[in-house]
């Protein structure tokens, strides 16, 4: 009962920590997008929260932890049933590390996270109801879907698939819906000129931003923690070290390869390299030694850097890099495992990828239809003259800052 307690009270914190990362991720997508924006990107966040924990507890919880029915892991359409099981809540003996009650809620902030991605990359010119409908089916299906085929041991999890806490099953999740949802969305007026070329756009507040990074970082420390799914002293010690050293490492890297590229010291692009290692680091945490994981943060950090000259490439407009961080970086950080685990072999890394294809095939199929689907029948844009006074005022009708 001791054992059980201190395992059960510290996924209760992570999960915390985790909750904790929506207010990081609401500062980081504010400070790098414009204050006219503000308020529409603050309604987004909340909708999220709210919206996939009452989602994932009727729904997304049952689709990817089904137990001994788990149909959909083993590849046909179905789910052990609607809503959380009250008579397993009051089981002691569910798990030597937690309660039902703190796997759900553990999971259910996990779920929330893929939205947030989204949200990021799709700034200051998505209609809001369009983005909500899209972001309920995408947390509310494809999401636990996915994450039922390796986490609720489906046919990914059989082959040999490892994911620790979610590069792939989190973070690329988010990533392809992202990268989809801004190719049909297309980018922000004024993001590019009549020849292609990329123009900055400037972030309304800095300082929140780097706020929001710090917050994110810390929120890592549950993310990836509780991801041991207990208080194991050897295995969360060695776990929190590598998310730490992978952070540190992949905000040093871009922060290096930003300035020789473009000799300026850029804050933005130190701070999606830290969080570009975390991404990194967050497959195979618990599979690395400290050296492993300065060099997956590194090059993780450099993948954020030419993942945004890529995008700019491409005239696909991300405002906060989301898809470089978690999208890019979530990729490295799945095949990593095959390199830098403990598992690491020519197999392992075939395996590794293989799942990243298989992931990013379904994610990219799904979003396709939701996203036409709600552009055909609600439309997906604002206007210009929308888009040029801030849908702060237009869709939400007031501003986030009044001078006195």
């Amino acid at each position: 009962m001791e054992l059980l307690t201190t395992n059960n009270v510290w996924m209760m914190l992570c999960a915390a920590l985790v909750f904790f990362m929506h207010l990081g991720f609401s500062f980081l997508e504010i400070g790098l997008t414009r204050q006219k924006n503000t308020i529409n990107i603050l309604f987004k966040n909340f909708f999220i929260i709210t919206m996939g924990l009452i989602t994932y507890s009727l729904i997304g919880f049952n689709l990817m932890y089904p137990g001994d029915f788990n149909i959909i892991g083993k590849g046909v359409l179905g789910f052990a049933g609607a809503g959380l099981d009250t008579s397993i809540g009051a089981d002691l003996t569910y798990n030597v590390g937690y309660t039902y009650w703190t796997d759900f809620l553990f999971q259910g902030m996990f779920a929330a996270t893929a939205g947030t991605i989204i949200s990021g990359a799709v700034a200051e010119r998505i209609k809001i109801n369009s983005f909500m409908l899209i972001v309920f089916i995408y947390v509310g299906l494809v999401y636990p879907i996915v994450g039922s085929w390796q986490w609720g041991t489906g046919f990914l999890y059989n082959l040999g698939f490892y994911d620790f806490a979610g590069s792939t099953l989190v973070h690329s999740v988010g990533g392809w819906g992202a990268l989809i949802i801004i190719y049909l969305l297309g980018a922000r007026k004024g993001k590019f000129d009549s020849l292609g070329k990329p123009i900055a756009i400037p972030g309304s507040n800095i300082p929140l931003s780097a706020a929001g990074v710090l917050i994110l970082w810390l929120g890592w420390f549950g993310f990836n923690g509780g991801s041991v799914l207990s208080a194991d002293p050897a295995n969360t010690s060695l776990v929190l070290v590598t998310t730490c050293l992978a952070a540190a490492a992949g905000g040093i890297s871009a922060a290096v390869l930003s300035t020789l590229l473009y000799k300026n010291l850029d804050i933005t692009m130190f701070m999606n390299g830290v969080l570009g290692g975390l991404v990194g680091i967050t497959a195979g945490a618990d599979q690395m030694g400290p050296t492993e994981a300065i060099m997956i943060g590194s090059i993780g950090g450099i993948i954020v850097v030419l993942g945004v000259a890529l995008l700019d490439k491409c005239k696909l407009d991300d405002p906060v890099g989301a898809i470089p961080v978690h999208l890019f970086a979530g990729i490295w950080g799945t095949l990593a495992v095959g390199i830098f685990g403990s598992s690491a072999s020519f197999e392992q890394f075939m395996i590794q990828l293989a799942s990243v294809g298989i992931v990013g095939l379904f994610c990219v199929i799904c979003t396709f239809l939701i996203t036409i689907i709600v552009k055909l029948f609600i439309g997906l844009r604002v206007s210009e003259e929308e888009e040029e006074k801030g849908l702060d005022i237009t869709e939400h009708g007031t501003k986030a800052y009044f001078s006195s």
